[in-house]
């Protein structure tokens, strides 16, 4: 029998999220794993009056491109999605992987030169974004893939997945606008602020944040939401960061990352496991080792690390850093072909100043807003 909550997930991607309209022209992309949800979604975009354009990942898509495809050949592969996010109004991509780790058994090398194609396009449509040419919204329909990662049962898994992307069920529309309103507060009180102070246990960092806004996060681009972000100014930061969670990038699991920065740049980095795999991302290019993205989370409904960065990114209590690309309407300038996001859970022992004024302590805002 089909649950009922991936229909209700489906309406608000595409009437929410979204906003499809009618004759808008909208690519549904994702994982075989997520064939549901993506059904879903295209349901409701015809129901809309939309022109829906499927087109699923099989199981064996990405292992057949990094087996047999020489990496010459990778452009042109990727040129009809290209085509694709260059003239329709809207994406909308759904994680379902049947398995996580897929990548990680071919070699790095060819894994991030398919990868840094790819984030062309991905280029491409942030910039479209930001000129508010073409809307975009990412989201995750539960696999047993996931479930693993996350130690969980998959009914488990399910019931996590629909509380965080729809914490009320009656309403989802509704709390995400109450969500919005809440973080706009805090967005408003960080206005015109310049330097942040994060100390946690290994954790000593200073960044400004000098005429950089604060993008309020609440369901328009990620389901689920949950966080505040901007784009700190390129050469500010310096200190050191310990992260607290494994990270997944590219099919790799890195662990133990512990990063230190001088004038912006991480000029000394470690790894407990896969330390060769972020050396190498760390010399992608030249912006690779410098910070797109200072972000606090704020969704209380994701508490725990389920090794998913769509929902681990917005853990309530925690803040994240992202190398390399940062984003154009956070006035961010550093350019790169990744965008790497590590976090940092505060809620034992943690602090957050704004301009020597305590922000943020163990996990929670201390500003009255």
């Amino acid at each position: 029998m089909k649950d009922p909550r991936v229909d209700k997930l489906a309406d608000l991607l595409v009437n929410y999220s979204l906003g499809v309209q009618p004759r808008q022209r909208v690519m549904i992309q994702g994982d075989f794993g997520g064939e549901p949800l993506m059904s879903a979604v295209m349901s409701k975009c015809l129901q809309v009056g939309a022109y829906p354009f499927f087109v699923p990942y099989g199981p064996q898509h990405f292992e057949n491109i990094f087996r047999y495809a020489a990496p010459d050949m990778f452009a042109d592969l990727l040129e009809p999605y290209k085509d694709i996010v260059k003239t329709f109004d809207a994406r909308l991509f759904i994680y379902g992987e049947l398995n996580t780790k897929l990548a990680s058994q071919f070699s790095p090398d060819i894994v991030s030169k398919y990868y840094a194609q790819a984030g062309e396009i991905s280029n491409i449509m942030l910039d479209r974004s930001a000129k508010g040419e073409m809307n975009w919204v990412v989201s995750l329909f539960p696999t047993y893939a996931y479930a693993q990662e996350a130690n969980m049962t998959l009914t488990d898994y399910e019931d996590f997945v629909y509380s965080a992307c729809m914490p009320d069920m009656d309403d989802p529309v509704g709390y995400w606008k109450k969500v919005e309103a809440r973080q706009d507060k805090a967005i408003e009180w960080l206005k015109g602020k310049k330097s942040v102070h994060v100390t946690a246990p290994g954790t000593d960092l200073t960044l400004s944040i000098e005429g950089r806004p604060f993008i309020n996060c609440a369901c328009q681009q990620n389901v689920p939401d949950g966080e505040i972000f901007t784009s700190p100014i390129e050469n500010s930061a310096n200190g050191y960061v310990h992260f607290t969670y494994p990270t997944l990038y590219q099919g790799f699991e890195v662990d133990d990352v512990r990063l230190e920065f001088k004038d912006g740049k991480a000029v000394k980095a470690t790894a407990g496991k896969n330390e060769d795999y972020l050396q190498m991302k760390l010399d992608t290019d030249e912006g690779a080792r410098y910070l797109g993205e200072f972000a606090i989370g704020t969704n209380e409904g994701i508490d725990r690390f389920t090794g998913k960065i769509l929902f681990d990114e917005k853990i309530g209590g925690s803040f994240h850093i992202a190398l390399g690309k940062s984003y154009a309407e956070s006035k961010g300038k550093n350019k790169s072909a990744i965008h790497w996001d590590m976090i940092c859970d505060l809620r034992n022992g943690g602090e957050i100043t704004i301009d020597g004024e305590l922000f943020y302590k163990d996990g929670t805002f201390v500003i009255d807003f």
